[in-house]
Formats: structure tokens, C-alpha cells, sequence
């Protein structure tokens, strides 16, 4: 009998063994030495919140602070009542009070970023009598830094921002070569990453050691952020092994050999969701998902004929082992590790009651395997969708959907049944974070997609059939202003009033997060290589931070 042919496609290897990664087990002793030096400054640093100066202003810059750093966590709730008390009292208002640019726009994107809506009027004082941005905030380097920041976190009508974004660009493109070097590295930073779109635990490494370099940095903050995040990544490089160990029990390399083996940036993805130590069971559960689906997405697009397709299909509609009769052997294994992993989840559940999340879980998976096999079938037909017709089938295969429902298994305390409920019924921040998953995936894939001798039209192609655009650049450039709109969808549902807590919609603002990262310049999860330096940050080197066990 003929070998079956395949759509092959030679994936890059991943630069991290499951070997190399399993041996990543930091001891308890190690764990315990880091947290005991963690909770004494703790007491200083929330002594210093909760003392510090009557000053409003102060009092928010000591909160944007310590978000960068990446200790806030540790003061949650102190943060947040803090903020409402001031937001809600009126205590600042930029309009009347003499503030400059970089306190105003500093002020304007903490209070967002906390889900305080303040207005973006406060900006039109730094305008002219012709509706231009004055000319002399050109020069002011802090300013135009701050206010960059901000302009990330517009939401649909804020124009002004908008202008501020183009304005605040082009003046520091030109100011990077014109002040000192350590300002020069920050903005170049800034301008690849700003702050509001980056993984929190990568943006934090990189603001520790740009405020450790400032003249004035207190070192009490400093000592508490190098030792926290070293803790953090101790516990990071514990839960990274033990899914490297699943990985090997599984013998996922050998079974799914065709397949993106990808151990590391699965587990930086999921921690790029939650890095809060307290959900290490959802970044085991995400990442374990990730790794499933990411085969599953190989298996439907690089190695399953559209036979096999149909009857995994069939099979996974039904969910259970028994329907696996007519599969390959491979597609066996693929069913059985799936199964495994939601049937692990649902076990886990410490309130039974819950158990209709993990159903739901399960649902999504069925949905993404009918959006895989859709698209196969196009593929096969050489069908090229209508735009309209690829993004509705193509936002729920991005996986986003499927990955994003796992946070709420997780926080099993507060997702109750009204949060499932909104869940169901796709919110517009959900839409959002799926629909710019998979456009800015499909701006940064589609030449790779061509090299392959069958691919699925991309909604790049798909966009210029539609609307009979000739230049693949200028259909770019309209997707590009699709997922900087689905940006301020994202931006709007995280603003009061929600229609859930914060801690249940940052994951999504998260996975947003995460993309913007992995799929700014390329895909980077397929060529990881791009990522090797942050896995290689967060989980592997870290900050040096010897001086500071050696004083105890």
C-alpha cells in the first residue's frame, strides 16, 4: 500500500531538551531561603505604601513603580483601594493643577491600566491654538517618553491619543540619539515594546535594572524586586520541569515527531497569562493545553491527509476513547493525550460543582478541531474564503478561545456561574484577543505559508479577494489598524464599570500581551530562536543577585 502523502513541513527545532528542562529543580531550601528574605522586605515595602505622603501624585508614583518592578502583585488590594480612593475623590485633577506632560500622561495610564477611566481631555491643554500638540514638549525627553506609554491604552474615540502616538514616535525616534545613553536604551525599548503591551515578568526584569541605574532609586525597592523575582523564577523553573517530565512520560517527541515540539514557549505563553505564583495550577493546566493544541493544529496543517482529518473530526465530537477505532495510530495517541489532559483538569477541580468549566473546556476544543477541519477542507478544494468568511472561522481556530477559558477553571473561588454565562455568550473583550491572534499571526506567517506546496489562504489573501486589493503591504496595512482597534476593545472592557473583577479579565488583556510579543516582527513561536533570549531571561539566568543573600 502507497504511503499517504503528507504536507510535511521541516519546523525549526527548539533550542531546550525535555532532558535539559527536567533538570531545572531548584531545591525547597533554595525556595524557602528567597521567601524569607521576600517577606521581610514585604512589611517595608507595604509600610512604604501605606505611609507614604499625603501628596496624591506621589502616591501614584510610588504605585506605577512598584507595577514596574513586578512587586504590586504582592499589594493588590492596598493598590486598588488606594487608587479608588483617589480617582473617586477628585483629589487630582489634572485640568486644574499645573502638572506637566510626563505627570499628567504617567497619572492618565496608571489609573487606566487600574481600570479608572480618566479622561483623555486632561491632554488638550498641551495643545495649540491650531489643534497641534505645542511645540515645545518636543524637547521634553520625559514627557514625550510618558506620554507614549499612555497613548496605549486609548479606546475607541480617543482620537487625541491617537495623535499623541504618531507625535510622540517621531519625536523620540529623533531624541534616541540626541540624550544620554541609559535614556537612549529605554526609549529604543520603549519604541519596540511599550510597556502596557509587554509581558509583565519581561517588562519587569528590564525595569529593574534601568531603575537600578537611576541616581535617586531606593534600595530598599530594588532589594525587594531582584530577590522576589528570583523566587518567582525558582518556582517558574520547578513548574517548567515538571511539564518538561510530562513531556518525556508522554513521549510526545517520538509520537508527534511532525509536530512544533515546544516545551519552553509553551510554559513562557502561560506564564505570560498569570505569573503570580498562586496560579501554578493554571500554568501547568494552559501550557499541558497549549502543547495539545499546538500538535493538533501540526496535525490538521502539516501532516494529517484530509482523510484522517475528516474521521479525528468525527472522533473528537464524540469524546470518548471508544470512538478511536478508524484512527491512525498516531491520531490514537493525539485523542489519548488530548483526553488526558482535560480528564487531569476536571480531576483536579476542588469545588465538583465547577465541573460544568471543564465541560465547557472540553466544548471548546471540539470547536477548534471543526475550525482546523474547515480550513483543511478549503486547503484541499483550493477554496480562497471571503475575508468575513475566513475571520469568523479563523478567530476560534486562533485557539484563544480554548486557551483563555483555562484561567477561569483556575480561579475556582470567584469564576462562579455568572461568569460562565458571560463567557459563553464570546464578550467583545474575547472577540478582541481571538481576532488579533490570529491576524497578527497571519501578517507575520504569510511567506512562510506560501513556501508550502498546499496552505490555507490567510486573511492577508483572503482581505485582498475581498476587497480587491493588489498590494499585499496596503492589505497588511489594513489589518494592522484592525488589531490596533481590537486593542482598544481590549482597553475599554478592562475599564470601569466591568462585567467581571479585574483578576478574571486580565488574562485575556494577558494573552493579548503574549501575542503582541511572540508576533510583533515574526511568528515567533514557530522560529523560536527569537524567543531563546527571554526563556533564557526568565527561566534560565535571571538577575544577579548574590550581594543581596549574601548580607543575611
Amino acid at each position: 500500500m502507497a504511503e499517504a502523502l503528507r504536507p510535511l513541513v521541516d519546523f525549526p527545532p527548539s533550542p531546550w531538551s525535555a532532558e535539559y528542562l527536567a533538570s531545572l529543580s531548584p531545591s525547597d531550601s533554595e525556595i524557602k531561603t528567597y521567601t524569607e528574605r521576600v517577606d521581610e522586605l514585604k512589611l517595608q515595602v507595604k509600610n512604604m505604601l501605606n505611609g507614604s505622603a499625603n501628596d496624591a501624585v506621589e502616591k501614584v508614583k510610588l504605585i506605577d513603580l512598584l507595577r514596574r518592578l513586578g512587586i504590586s502583585y504582592h499589594f493588590e488590594n492596598e493598590i486598588a483601594n488606594q487608587l479608588a480612593t483617589i480617582f473617586n475623590s477628585k483629589s487630582i485633577d489634572a485640568d486644574e493643577l499645573e502638572y506637566d506632560l510626563y505627570t499628567v500622561a504617567l497619572l492618565f495610564r496608571v489609573f487606566r491600566q487600574h481600570g479608572h477611566k480618566m479622561s483623555c481631555e486632561v491632554f488638550n491643554k498641551f495643545k495649540d491654538e491650531d489643534g497641534e500638540f505645542k511645540k515645545a514638549l518636543s524637547s521634553d525627553v520625559q514627557g514625550m517618553l510618558s506620554l507614549y506609554e499612555a497613548a496605549h491604552l486609548s479606546v475607541q474615540g480617543d482620537d487625541i491619543l491617537d495623535e499623541a502616538l504618531d507625535y510622540t514616535i517621531a519625536n523620540l525616534k529623533f531624541m534616541v540619539n540626541q540624550c544620554s545613553s541609559h535614556l537612549a536604551k529605554h526609549i529604543a525599548y520603549a519604541l519596540h515594546q511599550p510597556f502596557h503591551k509587554g509581558i509583565w515578568r519581561l517588562e519587569s526584569m528590564g525595569y529593574i535594572f534601568f531603575y537600578e541605574e537611576e541616581e535617586l532609586h531606593n534600595e530598599v525597592l530594588i532589594k525587594f524586586a531582584k530577590l522576589d523575582f528570583t523566587r518567582v523564577q525558582l518556582l517558574h523553573q520547578r513548574e517548567l520541569a515538571e511539564l518538561a517530565r510530562w513531556y518525556k512520560d508522554k513521549r510526545i517527541d517520538s509520537e508527534f515527531s511532525y509536530a512544533r515540539q515546544r516545551i519552553a514557549e509553551c510554559y513562557l505563553w502561560a506564564m505570560g497569562t498569570s505569573f503570580e505564583p498562586q496560579y501554578v495550577e493554571i500554568r501547568i493546566n494552559t501550557a499541558k493545553v497549549i502543547l495539545s493544541l499546538s500538535i493538533l493544529d501540526d496535525t490538521f496543517d502539516a501532516f494529517g491527509t484530509i482523510e484522517e482529518l475528516q474521521q479525528f473530526t468525527d472522533a473528537i465530537q464524540k469524546w470518548n476513547i471508544t470512538a478511536t477505532h478508524r484512527l491512525p495510530d498516531y491520531m490514537k495517541s493525539l485523542y489519548k493525550m488530548i483526553m488526558g489532559v482535560y480528564d487531569e483538569l476536571e480531576s483536579n477541580l476542588k469545588n465538583k460543582e465547577r465541573s460544568y468549566w471543564v465541560s465547557y473546556a472540553k466544548d471548546t476544543v471540539k470547536q477548534l478541531v471543526k475550525a482546523y477541519h474547515l480550513e483543511a477542507e478549503w486547503c484541499n478544494n483550493n477554496y480562497v474564503p471571503s475575508f468575513e468568511e475566513y475571520i469568523e472561522n479563523a478567530s476560534i481556530s486562533s485557539g484563544y478561545h480554548a486557551v483563555s477559558v483555562l484561567s477561569f477553571v483556575g480561579m475556582e473561588e470567584i469564576a462562579g456561574m455568572e461568569t460562565f454565562e458571560w463567557f459563553k455568550n464570546s464578550p467583545k473583550i474575547d472577540r478582541a484577543t481571538r481576532r488579533m491572534c490570529r491576524l497578527m499571526d497571519d501578517i507575520v506567517s504569510t511567506k512562510d505559508e506560501k513556501k508550502r506546496s498546499q496552505h490555507v489562504s490567510t486573511s492577508v489573501e483572503c482581505y485582498m479577494k475581498q476587497y480587491k486589493i493588489s498590494s499585499e503591504k496596503e492589505a497588511i496595512e489594513h489589518l494592522k489598524r484592525e488589531i490596533k482597534d481590537a486593542w482598544k476593545d481590549i482597553n475599554e472592557e478592562c475599564m470601569g464599570p466591568t462585567a467581571l473583577s479585574m483578576p478574571l479579565l486580565v488574562p485575556f488583556l494577558n494573552l493579548a500581551r503574549v501575542m503582541d510579543v511572540f508576533y510583533k516582527h515574526k511568528d515567533g513561536y514557530t522560529n523560536c530562536e527569537s524567543l531563546k533570549h527571554y526563556i533564557n531571561s526568565l527561566f534560565i539566568e535571571g538577575i544577579p543577585i548574590q550581594d543581596y543573600i549574601d548580607q543575611y
